[in-house]
């Protein structure tokens, strides 16, 4: 077995490190603290490449192969994770417009999306249906020239930016299951009826926008469903979710990281009792087993990737992102513990760290609704342990 990178990657990793360690480290805390959009950094990601990397080659991507795409997500979530949700969604749906999209429709909008020209989002989520997306109850009434579409979508990343934001829709409603009426629209940001509401306020996760969008009587043309063919959105947006799953336990092992550093950091500048805090064993313990859950969820997220590359891979990437979501939040815990009350202040990193974990367990589905997913993939043996 090879546990380690190829040079490529190895590399790519160096590049990225570089890039976090000089553009965003220095800035993160102060940016969020000032409620600031971070425009010079996401120009930096452009230089890079970065909003095409699941994107073809022959559009002007870089077509990254899936463990790749974790380090990308791994190192700039070390930095500020609020930096790889600029990147999240839009790389999920570029995905899903490369890997559904008709002719036309990666011709229309691959090129600008690679180079970040355009950007993109995913409008899924709605006011009554989260992890539970049949439950949308955004329509699509068919016309003669394409679709009127009408509802509302919350929680929306980079919606402010999105061109077009791929929604998804009902254009069946009596169908049962639900999600066999389910199609995705690629919607135009100057659509009229198409607008971008209130941005939401959270408890972390800062820098990107995350919005309310609503659909008033919004004509979309039929050329805009994605495949052409209506009934598909479920399937195409499942396809996305797998590459999500391996995004956030990535994003996940980079704030473990980061709070290990902080925490190994501060334990040996600060001194009580006449000697730095990592003499004495209670903190050694803890900063043992941080090390060790750690590289334990790299070794997960980066197992889970290789078998995306594989093919379908509901089971290992449910389980990387359980666990890898459920060793961040226990890391930024430790690490505040080591901290003291200098965790607690917003001079420190952690209590940034500490505000940003909670929601690694939640995006791309809630983590129990994903042990169902990895239960069902081990009864039907489509994912084997040992």
């Amino acid at each position: 077995m090879d546990f380690t990178l190829n040079d490529d990657q190895h590399e790519f990793r160096k590049l990225l490190r570089s890039f976090v360690n000089s553009e965003i480290i220095p800035v993160a805390r102060e940016w969020e603290n000032e409620g600031r959009y971070p425009t010079e950094i996401v120009e930096g990601l452009k230089e890079l490449g970065l909003f095409g990397m699941t994107i073809p080659e022959e559009y002007g991507g870089l077509d990254l192969d899936p463990v790749s795409f974790a380090i990308v997500f791994e190192e700039l979530a070390r930095g500020w994770m609020g930096i790889a949700g600029v990147l999240g969604s839009h790389s999920l749906s570029c995905r899903m417009i490369a890997t559904h999209g008709t002719a036309e429709q990666k011709e229309k909008y691959l090129p600008a999306l690679a180079t970040g020209e355009r950007r993109t989002g995913l409008g899924l989520t709605e006011p009554d249906a989260g992890t539970d997306v049949q439950g949308i109850r955004t329509v699509a009434t068919r016309t003669d020239t394409g679709y009127l579409v009408n509802g509302t979508k919350t929680w929306i990343t980079n919606a402010r930016y999105a061109d077009p934001l791929p929604v998804m829709v009902k254009t069946d409603r009596t169908t049962s299951p639900a999600h066999k009426g389910m199609s995705i629209l690629l919607v135009d940001k100057d659509t009229p009826g198409y607008s971008v509401l209130k941005d939401i306020p959270k408890l972390g996760y800062k820098g990107p926008e995350s919005s309310e969008v609503l659909l008033e009587n919004v004509e979309v043309p039929a050329e805009n469903l994605l495949g052409g063919v209506e009934g598909r959105g479920m399937q195409q947006v499942l396809s996305a979710l797998e590459w999500g799953r391996v995004n956030i336990a990535a994003r996940s092992v980079g704030l473990a990281q980061r709070a290990f550093d902080e925490a190994l950091a501060y334990s040996q500048q600060r001194e009580a009792f006449g000697q730095p805090i990592s003499q004495f064993q209670a903190i050694q313990l803890k900063l043992a087993q941080m090390g060790t859950n750690v590289q334990a969820a790299r070794l997960m997220a980066y197992w889970a990737a290789s078998k995306l590359a594989e093919g379908r891979a509901d089971g290992p990437t449910g389980m990387a992102k359980i666990f890898c979501s459920d060793i961040a939040l226990e890391a930024a815990i430790d690490s505040m513990k080591v901290h003291g009350g200098y965790g607690y202040s917003k001079e420190y990193e952690i209590e940034r760290l500490y505000r940003d974990a909670p929601l690694m367990s939640i995006g791309e589905g809630t983590n129990d609704v994903l042990r169902t997913v990895v239960a069902k993939s081990l009864i039907n043996g489509s994912t084997v342990i040992g």
